[in-house]
């Protein structure tokens, strides 16, 4: 298993070269390039027509998720939306449009790249109510209990320190705030191949977590009425070009591979009377 730091390195540098590509292109043709990952099965058809004609053209091509979060997530007008790993802004913007009027939606990324490339759609989209934030998701730059819905598009699975991301959002979530979240699992044990795969880390496939796993840790960090709904299943022939350019001899692993990454809608909620302060516990055990 990669080194938490490696891994942040490799995912920065390449989601910063699909920002530069993206930036870089004049028309939706671009989208074939390979940096851009968007000709990937993954990463196609998940958003409507009418979805993208909201948007800048270059936020729909720095669209690299597994699903489509702001269509399955409940948004209503005036909550506070957080989006973990924002990239292009695609899921800022049409979350910020739904949280209107009185609402506001966040973007948080750690590239400074994509961060330049979603503030100019931003502008381009006319879109007021949002802001764009650096930081990293294991480390949300934001208050205790400030957020109504925390959404994410295939990044949690980016990051080797889930446990602190998923601990981080609930800290940030309101009681009663949810967690809404489009991430790739695994049904079953993943070939170690892959694992070890820098490259499939940061295609998002490598550090997918196994389904139970998934809903062990967000129970764990303390959400309740945890369910992982499937949206999408892969077979084999979806993965061999990443796990032929990974340099994986797709054939002698089919098997193994064949149907168990799922693309999946993640729903998990904080407890109305979560104890959110360092001594809230342990006061109301000693009252």
């Amino acid at each position: 298993m990669a080194a938490p730091a490696e891994v942040k390195e490799q995912v920065k540098q390449k989601y910063g070269e699909v920002a530069r590509a993206v930036a870089a292109a004049g028309s939706s043709q671009a989208c074939c390039d390979r940096s851009l990952r968007c000709c990937d099965p993954i990463t196609t058809n998940l958003y409507s027509d009418g979805e993208k004609g909201l948007l800048p053209e270059k936020a729909v091509l720095a669209s690299l998720g597994c699903g489509n979060p702001t269509a399955l997530a409940e948004l209503k007008p005036g909550e506070v939306v957080l989006d973990l790993g924002s990239g292009g802004g695609i899921d800022v913007l049409l979350s910020a449009r739904r949280v209107a009027p009185g609402g506001k939606a966040y973007g948080l990324d750690m590239t400074d790249d994509m961060l330049a490339l979603a503030r100019e759609n931003q502008r381009k989209a006319g879109v007021e109510n949002v802001e764009f934030l650096k930081g990293e998701i294991e480390n949300i730059p934001l208050p205790d209990n400030s957020v109504d819905v925390v959404i994410s598009n295939c990044v949690i699975n980016l990051s080797a320190d889930k446990d602190r991301v998923l601990r981080e959002t609930f800290r940030v979530l309101k009681p009663g705030g949810r967690f809404a979240v489009s991430d790739v699992v695994v049904r079953g044990a993943v070939p170690e191949p892959v694992r070890q795969s820098m490259m499939l880390w940061v295609g998002c496939m490598a550090g997918a977590l196994e389904e139970q796993d998934y809903r062990a840790k967000l129970i764990a960090a303390g959400f309740d009425d945890v369910s992982i709904e499937p949206t999408r299943i892969y077979n084999v022939e979806d993965a061999r070009k990443s796990l032929t350019e990974a340099g994986i001899d797709v054939d002698a692993i089919a098997a193994e591979v064949d149907g168990k990454f799922i693309s999946a809608f993640v729903r998990a909620v904080k407890p109305q009377l979560a104890c959110c302060a360092p001594s809230c516990c342990g006061a109301g055990a000693a009252a």
